[in-house]
């Protein structure tokens, strides 16, 4: 068993898990799962630069993953950087802060190994599920960029693509610095216009239509699937490999864009961080299902990190 520790950066959140593993045997026990919202692609999309206060949360909670690395005695570390840091003119800033306070350069990915460690992830535990069919399509809506993963027992293709809620949100439905709550309905038909035109990039090279199960990976995907569950408060264990049919998810989008800043920060598993960004997600998901003619989403709280975890061991 090794223990390690890995740290997903995305444009909206910083996760990090501690786990030992055997990748000889695939047993794998977590011992510290944790994320904050730090916003690090704030206003990138518009800048082309990673805002200094965007820089200093993220720092900020690396100090405090720093500490929890030590006390646990993580013997290897792996920190993956994702859409943000990618597109930054000033990414160079943010790899020297994290190289000072973890002791290891973020490696900053591209969106191939992004969907790789996405795939692997999502996937690995899947393997001997005999009620899910083979191949899989494995979608991560990030803050963002989307992956899009199609593969059985390996990756077979995979793409990337500059749609994620973040992205959407600060392009489409931020005027004079705030949300605009709710959107208009011309709002809303560019953000399908532009998630549809990403969709058409991806299917370019994933064969969208083919795969026999999706998986719906990341905040966005697990947020709806509490809001489908009905839970008072967000349930990890709850949310993990449920499955929410097209329906609900059409169901649910549409009640998310007709909400306002206070009724969606009302519902109880919404973390606060999401508020602003969900309906756009949301979007993202609704699009990928009609377009993949997916009837449900299989839900993993598994993903990127577990991914990265694993290449860490």
């Amino acid at each position: 068993m090794t223990r390690v520790a890995a740290i997903d950066c995305g444009t909206n959140s910083i996760r990090l898990l501690v786990a030992d593993a055997d990748p000889a045997t695939g047993h794998f026990t977590e011992l510290d799962r944790r994320m904050r919202i730090v916003r690090l692609g704030q206003g990138v999309d518009r800048t082309g630069r990673l805002a200094p206060e965007a820089l200093e949360r993220t720092f900020d909670a690396c100090r405090d993953y720093a500490a929890v690395i030590k006390e646990l005695g993580a013997e290897r570390i792996r920190f993956v950087a994702t859409s943000a840091s990618r597109d930054a003119e000033n990414s160079a800033v943010f790899v020297q802060g994290v190289l000072d306070i973890l002791g290891v350069e973020p490696e900053v990915v591209t969106g191939d190994q992004e969907a790789q460690l996405s795939f692997d992830g999502a996937t690995k535990e899947l393997a001997g599920s005999d009620h899910l069919e083979k191949p899989y399509l494995v979608v991560d809506i990030g803050g963002g960029s989307t992956e899009f993963v199609v593969g059985d027992d390996r990756v077979l293709a995979a793409r990337s693509v500059d749609i994620g809620c973040v992205r959407m949100t600060e392009r489409h439905l931020v005027q004079d610095g705030a949300v605009v709550d709710p959107p208009t309905p011309d709002r809303i038909a560019a953000i399908r216009a532009d998630i549809d035109a990403a969709l058409d990039l991806a299917a370019g090279t994933v064969p969208l239509a083919s795969a026999a199960t999706l998986v719906g990976l990341a905040g966005t995907v697990t947020t709806i699937a509490a809001i489908a569950l009905g839970l008072e408060e967000y349930d990890s264990a709850a949310i993990h490999h449920s499955r929410v049919s097209l329906e609900q998810v059409r169901e649910i989008t549409g009640r998310l864009l007709a909400s306002t800043h206070e009724e969606r920060a009302a519902i109880p598993a919404m973390h606060p961080g999401r508020v602003d960004v969900i309906a756009s997600g949301a979007l993202v998901l609704l699009a990928v299902m009609e377009r993949s003619g997916a009837a449900e989403v299989v839900v993993s709280e598994h993903d990127i990190l577990d991914g990265i975890a694993w290449s860490a061991a």
